[in-house]
């Protein structure tokens, strides 16, 4: 039989609606995931997965057994394990069109919030870094700090950073409209810093947009001068109005 007589199926237009529409879902988990600890865990039980396979071709019964009574009772493990992810996930969904009608106020609402709290800040001289997640889940730093679910608010970044309380000495995280973490620890950069004036503040920003791309505001509490790192890089001397011009602009990409 040659090539020609080979019969060959024709895709019709709804396997190929499928197909882009699964690769369309598998490019916005992975996306997703990308940066966070669940992409481990997710790599770990593609090993697995392979061990299984190797193990069943195999014929090592007892590894095959063992495997496969662990992925049966893996989607109930993987709830636990995925359980902050999921909530992201379904949050960021929330977000996203058609459902943005219900909520397109709250990018105008951080970006007002975010550059009153830091030119209040930047008045009284108080040292402050703000973390706000982009598309790169920052929830492995919360565990750091104290996690929190509170609407932001200019009055209550200013109180959280306020020398007299117990979570001043951190970073506070911003996902969406929400404050859900204060108190927490960023990465340190190990680059040297631009200059001796910056201290660890601007370090730990720097090092978390290094690993996200999260845009990280920072008031020193020195100098009063308001910064904000992103992609790696450090941009000094921001004004309300660049503040307000960051959170209104979408993450670079990479």
């Amino acid at each position: 039989m040659s090539l020609a007589q080979i019969p060959i199926a024709m895709p019709s237009w709804r396997d190929l609606l499928e197909i882009l529409i699964v690769a369309a879902v598998l490019y916005k988990v992975l996306k997703f995931l990308a940066g966070t600890r669940a992409l481990q865990i997710l790599f770990g039980v593609l090993t697995l997965g392979a061990i299984y396979v190797a193990a069943f071709l195999l014929k090592l019964s007892m590894i095959a057994y063992l495997l496969g009574v662990i992925f049966t009772y893996g989607a109930f493990a993987a709830l636990v394990v995925f359980q902050p992810e999921l909530r992201y996930a379904l949050a960021r969904l929330g977000q996203t069109r058609p459902f943005a009608f219900f909520g397109g106020r709250a990018a105008s609402v951080v970006a007002e919030q975010v550059s009153e709290a830091v030119e209040r800040l930047s008045r009284n001289a108080t040292g402050a870094i703000i973390a706000v997640e982009r598309d790169v889940a920052l929830e492995e730093y919360l565990d750091s700090g104290t996690r929190l679910q509170a609407s932001l608010s200019a009055d209550l970044v200013a109180t959280i950073f306020s020398p007299y309380s117990p979570l001043h000495d951190g970073a506070i995280v911003v996902r969406g409209d929400q404050i859900i973490g204060a108190g927490c620890i960023l990465p340190l950069t190990q680059h040297a810093p631009l200059s001796k004036t910056l201290g660890t503040r601007h370090r730990a920003a720097l090092g978390l947009s290094e690993e996200t791309d999260a845009i990280v505001f920072v008031v020193s509490e020195e100098t009063s001068a308001v910064s904000v790192a992103q992609r790696a890089i450090l941009e000094q001397g921001l004004t309300p109005e660049r503040v307000r011009e960051l959170l209104a602009t979408p993450a670079p990409k990479a």
